[in-house]
């Protein structure tokens, strides 16, 4: 067995001309695994909204343009003050403002013409100023319907007819009061109001 092995002639490892260091010190390395990547997790980017903020000078002028109807239908609410009339307490803050609003001569017709005219078809100003005004100009034009059929019906001022006139107008001042707190809280704080019956007419004017 031994001269076996010595007869065997001993192999020599040549270098191939593709590979010329086909054996390293360790056989298995010899070729280098490929190496593996991982896919990449997709980065997500936070995007902040800036913040517009409603300038002070645009809530102001919805707040005064709000006033507008508020003022035009007080008329409305003599019954409801008349039965009730601890109500005039809470009315007492703006009788300063109603006081000046009256002394100007046809300060309603005035107050509309420049509200329409000056704000809602001025492009100047934002849409937002735009829309409150144009929802105050409807509303007060809306505040003329019951005027006009209490007029034409005369339902005097006994019977059944002047009960659902009473109950009309004190309702009518009821919802212009509400349409007048919630006009000026959303001004104040920035945001847009959509008064009932009144936003989707608006909206189609601007």
């Amino acid at each position: 067995m031994a001269a076996l092995c010595y007869s065997l002639p001993s192999l020599t490892l040549k270098p191939s001309p593709l590979n010329p260091k086909p054996y390293p010190n360790i056989p298995f390395l010899s070729h280098p695994k490929p190496s593996l990547r991982l896919p990449k997790k997709p980065t997500t980017t936070i995007t902040r909204m800036s913040l517009n903020p409603t300038p002070a000078t645009d809530r102001l002028i919805s707040v005064a343009a709000y006033s507008l109807p508020f003022f035009n239908s007080l008329q409305y609410g003599r019954y409801l003050f008349i039965q009730y009339p601890q109500l005039g307490i809470l009315f007492d803050p703006i009788l300063p403002f109603l006081s000046l609003y009256k002394s100007v001569p046809y300060a309603s017709f005035v107050a509309f013409f420049a509200l329409y005219l000056g704000v809602v078809r001025n492009p100047s100003f934002s849409h937002y100023v735009r829309f409150n005004s144009m929802q105050a100009v409807t509303l007060d034009v809306l505040l003329v319907v019951p005027l006009l059929l209490t007029r034409i019906l005369n339902p005097g001022r006994v019977g059944l007819g002047f009960k659902v006139m009473v109950w009309g107008h004190t309702g009518v001042f009821v919802f212009s009061c509400l349409c007048f707190v919630y006009g000026v809280v959303s001004s104040i704080l920035g945001r847009t109001p959509y008064l009932p019956f009144v936003a989707d007419a608006a909206g189609r004017q601007i």
